[in-house]
């Protein structure tokens, strides 16, 4: 067993390592040019698109308004490594970790606008009159090879079911179930019965049933997280100038050394680059194909309207909610910190201190909350994924309610038991789930400047 998970280590190492990070990076910045910087241009008015009363109104076919579509996406996007993964970003890479974050998240809309704006235009709908649609459909329908688009499709379908029960379900229970017994010191096993039962009794209404709940609670937990992040940014106001100038020095130093503020923290250019680049593409998702599952059941009568509301996803989730996490550790002084052990303090640990240092044990508090509703939607937001991804496999939708079932309980596993190699091996699957939908982005670049081009001259008319 331990000689499986050494070699799942290795494999691990290799996926997520700098080849994936350049062609995930890679391929936003081919897509920005070739679509002539559009998506940048256009943030501002995807950003008011997605704020207006135009995206909670169903406007052509699809299953649930275009607001609750990207709710439902953001619901599996924002989730840990929005306090845990910017925090060990940043004690891995050092400060200037969040730099690289907002670099990859910048060519990180132009792949999700991609991927998500194709999986409109190439769904299909199923025999119970609901849209399916995703990567694997677009692979499938797009590709003038119609064998090779059906094989890719298959096996991005295949690592997503995987990745659906690790990545989105296994981590996030046992994240909550930890948080909690840690801050209020609350059993792992009545949390994961609890994360079961209120799991089961959503998922088992469908879309309509995870969009309704998404929609309320996405924008909720972000409005309170981001809140308690600006009491604690504000409470260190003072440190912010030089919080914001380490970030900026680390980010761009071949050997940097972070001292007072941040503490003492030690790292090159090259690891914050790293780290900063894999944590940003883990919290937002960019470039893996995920979202563009939940994009397709969108009521739109433009496929491209709707890949930029589901764009801002990415500018939510990092350049909002991940900067808001890296601030509050910049200024508040913590970055460095050790514990008793002399082990330097990292992931949630590093954020509740952080947050304490102006809440006091209430910051604790508010943290542990935003890991339990972050990690919670995240599980409702992957069970979806994961849903459309089997229904692609079966050619059916008839075993979407076993799998529904089948998911709630797994989180309970995840909840009371650490399960490394199964995490491991759901880690792996989730990097190779960008292999297939980057090859797809990319032999599909000139469709989607033609479709960017001829939709941008009906928004100048």
């Amino acid at each position: 067993m331990k000689g499986l998970e050494e070699i799942l280590n290795v494999i691990d190492d290799f996926v997520w390592g700098p080849v994936m990070l350049v062609l995930l990076v890679g391929t936003g910045v081919f897509l920005t040019f070739r679509l002539k910087f559009l998506t940048w241009r256009n943030l501002p008015y995807a950003v008011r698109l997605t704020l207006s009363k135009e995206a909670r109104t169903k406007r052509g076919a699809g299953d649930v308004s275009p607001f609750a579509a990207l709710t439902t996406a953001l619901a599996a996007t924002i989730g840990t490594g929005n306090i845990v993964g910017v925090a060990t970003a940043m004690v891995s890479g050092g400060a200037g970790a969040l730099v690289w974050m907002w670099i990859s998240a910048c060519f990180g809309l132009t792949s999700k606008f991609s991927e998500c704006m194709l999986a409109i235009k190439y769904r299909e709908v199923n025999a119970q009159g609901e849209m399916s649609g995703g990567p694997m459909y677009t692979m499938k329908k797009a590709f003038k090879n119609q064998k090779f688009g059906a094989a890719l499709g298959w096996l991005f379908a295949l690592f997503a079911v995987i990745a659906s029960f690790g990545i989105g379900n296994l981590t996030q229970a046992n994240s909550i179930s930890d948080a909690v017994n840690k801050t209020f010191a609350v059993p792992t096993w009545l949390t994961g019965i609890v994360i079961t039962v209120l799991s089961l009794c959503i998922i088992v209404g469908g879309i309509k049933s995870i969009s309704r709940l998404s929609s309320v609670i996405v924008p909720c937990m972000a409005i309170f997280y981001v809140i308690g992040g600006l009491i604690v940014i504000f409470g260190n106001i003072g440190n912010v100038p030089a919080g914001l100038a380490q970030i900026f020095q680390m980010a761009f130093s071949v050997k940097a050394v972070a001292g007072g503020v941040g503490g003492t923290i030690v790292a090159s250019m090259m690891s914050g680059m790293r780290y900063g680049i894999a944590r940003g593409v883990f919290s937002n998702e960019a470039g893996m194909g995920s979202a563009a599952i939940t994009a397709a059941s969108a009521t739109t009568d433009n496929p491209v309207r709707q890949g930029y509301i589901n764009m801002t996803g990415t500018f939510w989730d990092t350049i909002v909610v991940c900067t808001i996490t890296g601030l509050c550790i910049a200024s508040s002084g913590v970055l460095g910190m050790t514990d008793a052990a002399g082990k330097a303090i990292e992931g949630s640990e590093l954020t509740i201190e952080a947050f304490k240092t102006v809440l006091g044990p209430a910051g604790g508090w508010m943290v542990t909350v935003g890991i339990a509703l972050f990690a919670f939607s995240t599980i409702l937001g992957w069970e979806y994924h994961g849903e459309k991804a089997l229904e692609y496999l079966a050619g059916t939708h008839k075993y979407n309610m076993v799998y529904r079932i089948l998911f709630s309980a797994v989180a309970f596993v995840g909840a009371t038991t650490t399960l490394s190699i199964a995490w491991k091996f759901s880690d792996i699957a989730n990097a190779l789930m960008a292999i297939p939908n980057l090859i797809c982005l990319l032999a599909l670049s000139g469709e989607l400047a033609k479709d960017v081009e001829s939709f941008q001259k009906s928004l100048k008319g």
